[in-house]
């Protein structure tokens, strides 16, 4: 137990989504035993008080039919088989419907509870499951002391209430013996549905607390260490340090494609020494594209590139700042900039058509 304190201390933060969704696709969820109690409950006074008036009619009369009968049958008779199959029918609704609506309470106090789910995990074989001294260790562990002590508990409060409502009606139980039938089912109907509802109103009570206290014991049991947070942000987002590299090379892969396209540029555009922007411009274009742009290193780059390869450079920095700050690689020349870009392109070209062009 000492080993595990620390350990417990030192969660201090909540449980991501992924680590609920990954314990739910274990089986591992808030389930209360007595909010499952409850709805079985609701249901038995649901059939108790709907069910048991008719039900108990039909059966009394197909027995008594039997009993007053029972010397004029013909065992080898089809009317005595008949007889029985009309029985075993009227048994069999007597015990399917209660069958059914219990099953349907069973599966809303569960879904009630949680999200639908479908796993193996909790059937799965283990050996802790098996071993003795697991076994021995669940039976005294502080949990079944817990479970010990609710059971306890829930009978004393649940007994309590019980002789609560029969004590006032204990002169009315002794004349039910010499009653007619009849009148001892209606007695007992009434006196089993006040019952009924004292023991699910205190139920009730009983199962929202209980529900409380297994969701925060189960919130508390997958809270994480901060160590855990952060190894679980790496799994889902990627380790930083990997996350950077990649990066780095998308954009060194950028580059080396941005300064492929240099060469083929129409015209660079310089600060003349922070900034460059290369710009091509062929007659079918509807405007300049910028191909290439940088800053200091890069710009450096850039315009050695375009005199290796002649392409003209033209000093203009507040059209070099504005087209750097606002025009995206493989991206056309804004509105607002057309003007003067056009008339630097015009420019280099009337310089080429007139005594050729030697980048400098």
């Amino acid at each position: 137990m000492s080993d595990e304190a620390p350990e417990n201390d030192s969660k201090t933060e909540d449980p991501s989504q992924k680590r609920l969704q990954d314990a739910r696709e274990k089986g591992d969820v808030a389930k209360s035993q007595e909010v499952v109690t409850w709805f079985m409950l609701l249901g038995s006074a649901a059939i108790f008080a709907m069910m048991a008036p008719g039900t108990a009619a039909n059966l009394s009369d197909s027995l008594r039919v039997l009993i007053m009968n029972a010397d004029r049958f013909d065992l080898s008779g089809a009317g005595f088989s008949a007889f029985v199959n009309n029985l075993a029918i009227t048994l069999l609704g007597v015990v399917m419907i209660p069958l059914v609506v219990l099953s349907v309470c069973a599966i809303l106090a569960n879904l009630i509870q949680h999200q639908p789910l479908l796993s193996t995990e909790p059937i799965t074989p283990k050996f802790s499951k098996v071993s003795p001294l697991a076994g021995f260790k669940r039976l005294f562990s502080m949990e079944s002391l817990v479970n010990f002590g609710k059971g306890l508990l829930k009978i004393g409060i649940v007994g309590a209430v019980v002789v609560m409502v029969v004590w006032p009606e204990r002169d009315r139980l002794d004349t039910m013996m010499t009653a007619d039938p009849l009148i001892i089912l209606a007695d007992f109907q009434e006196i089993g549905v006040k019952i009924f509802i004292a023991v699910l109103g205190v139920v009730t009570a009983i199962a929202a607390a209980d529900y409380f206290y297994v969701r925060q014991k189960w919130w508390k049991k997958h809270m994480m260490t901060l160590q855990e947070t952060k190894e679980e942000y790496k799994q889902q987002e990627g380790d930083p340090h990997i996350k950077g590299k990649l990066r780095q090379l998308r954009q060194e892969k950028s580059r080396r494609r941005m300064m492929q396209a240099v060469p083929d540029a129409t015209v660079v555009i310089t600060n003349p020494t922070h900034f460059a922007v290369a710009l091509k411009y062929d007659k079918g274009m509807k405007a300049p594209q910028c191909v290439a742009k940088g800053a200091d290193a890069v710009a450096f780059r850039i315009r050695e590139l375009a005199k290796e390869h002649d392409v003209p450079i033209v000093e203009n920095p507040p059209l070099a700042r504005a087209l750097f700050a606002t025009v995206e690689i493989d991206g056309t020349i804004p509105n607002e900039h057309f003007k003067a870009v056009a008339e630097v392109i015009g420019f280099v070209m009337r310089l080429k058509r007139g005594a050729g062009w030697k980048a400098s």
